[in-house]
């Protein structure tokens, strides 16, 4: 069913060399990793040993405060390292691969016939509860609550980011189980969001029983924060869930199967990639696989995720349980005399002092050089126009920075992310860490009022 269509003014669209062809290449990795990094406010339980067998399925760690949230194994196999950091802090349980994989049955069902009860007590089984998150605060999903709706933001507008019409082509049943399952979870919609363009899948198009709503705009449109705001904004006291499509199509296939099949593919792009594509693998796959033989020369900058808001990773080291992009950009390790004075034509800026305002549509070769130090925050006025929020986000950063809890609530601090704030760090004149303080403060206000 049809509903809004909704045009994102603010923003900016960072066009990036390396984008990922429509191919897919498929690999068979050797090592999986299941990250507990990966997941804010986690505190694991480890339940295997090293040297331990386990299938696809089998646990490997549960939450500690809330036991029934199981983290399983994507694959089977042995467990080669439980690998610890500071303070032994669980950072990866990484499993050697089988050969062939062998599942944990845990039985195909009809999510249609099934209590919400039912679809839930499966996916907390099974491992695949958290790949349902909430907002405020991106933790997981908290399975008494009843969530206001769920959103799934069917595109992705940062830079490089995956093609999920072309990742859900010929999985038409798989999605729409999964669509039907999380139905169960929720008394309120279900919200699909695409992209308005005649590219979007016809899997999206012709799911049932969701809203589907059409948006237009740039990047951070594609952000589930965005949409939310326009569709049903979240007050102190609400709670929404959401999920990505390759998430949707894991639960689907969970209900199709009885196994949970981890099967992913993810976007390895970037300019320092020889051939970019995409990567049928695992969840939580090393990527050696994808890159080896596979970059040009040079110091590589290895991303699990996009440049704005991925994390960085070794080239040995292991995608995120939530990315579906792999991203390999130059480093930024020199230094410039009088940069800032030169013309510039093959540099990206917000700003007027390069050409880039000039030329939209062209395509840059990035790298992590931040052109500068940090300094005092300036008042430009410019946050607001990559900024498409209600909110002032200048004087939110410094509630934030302060701790004051009743100005950061009156800001709105509920309606937003971290990740919304990373074109705002990306055109900051200070060079602050900006994402760094949002996600303090979520946390810090996690904690205090829960």
């Amino acid at each position: 069913m049809m509903s809004a269509t909704i045009k994102v003014k603010k923003g900016l669209d960072i066009h990036l060399v390396g984008e990922a062809s429509k191919t897919v290449v498929p690999i068979s990795p050797r090592l999986i990793a299941s990250k507990p990094i990966d997941f804010i406010g986690l505190f694991p339980k480890v339940l295997v040993q090293e040297g331990d067998e386990v299938k696809a399925g089998t646990p490997l760690y549960h939450d500690k405060f809330r036991d029934q949230i199981l983290f399983t194994s994507p694959v089977s196999g042995k467990v080669q390292e439980i690998r610890r950091g500071e303070k032994r802090l669980l950072l990866e349980i990484i499993v050697e691969a089988d050969d062939k994989i062998e599942y944990v049955n845990f039985g195909k069902a009809d999510p249609n016939s099934m209590s919400r009860e039912q679809v839930a007590e499966k996916l907390l089984q099974c491992g695949l509860w958290p790949l349902i998150r909430q907002r405020p605060f991106s933790t997981i999903a908290n399975p008494a609550d009843n969530p206001k709706a769920i959103f799934i933001p069917a595109f992705d507008t940062a830079p490089l980011a995956p093609d999920y019409n072309f990742i859900v082509e010929g999985q038409a049943e798989a999605f729409q189980t999964g669509i039907d399952a999380l139905r169960k979870l929720t008394s309120g919609k279900v919200h699909l969001n695409v992209f308005d363009a005649p590219s979007t899948s016809r899997v999206f198009l012709e799911t049932k029983g969701v809203e589907i709503n059409r948006f237009s705009g740039p990047h951070p449109t594609g952000n589930v924060s965005t949409q939310v705001s326009r569709l049903d904004p979240i007050n102190k006291g609400d709670v929404i869930w959401y999920l990505r499509p390759q998430e949707v199509l894991m639960i689907g296939r969970l209900f199709l199967t009885g196994k949970y099949d981890a099967t992913k593919l993810y976007a390895l792009t970037g300019s320092m990639i020889l051939n970019p594509a995409y990567y049928k693998t695992l969840n939580g796959a090393c990527i050696l696989d994808m890159i080896s033989g596979n970059r040009f020369g040079g110091s590589p900058r290895y991303i699990s995720g996009n440049v704005l808001t991925g994390s960085r990773i070794t080239p040995d080291g292991y995608a995120g349980f939530y990315d579906s992009q792999i991203t390999v950009i130059p480093e930024g390790d020199y230094s410039e005399f009088f940069g800032w004075a030169w013309p510039g034509f093959d540099k990206f800026s917000f700003y007027s002092q390069f050409f880039a305002p000039l030329f939209p549509k062209k395509k840059y070769k990035l790298d992590t050089n931040i052109h500068g130090g940090e300094r005092a925050f300036v008042m430009t006025g410019k946050y607001e126009k990559v900024f498409p929020f209600d909110i002032y986000p200048m004087q939110l950063i410094k509630a934030i920075m302060v701790e004051d809890i009743d100005l950061m609530e009156n800001l709105g601090i509920y309606e937003i992310d971290h990740e919304d704030f990373s074109l705002v760090e990306f055109i900051d004149t200070s060079k602050t860490e900006i994402q760094s303080i949002v996600r303090k403060g979520l946390d810090f206000l996690r904690i205090e009022t829960t």
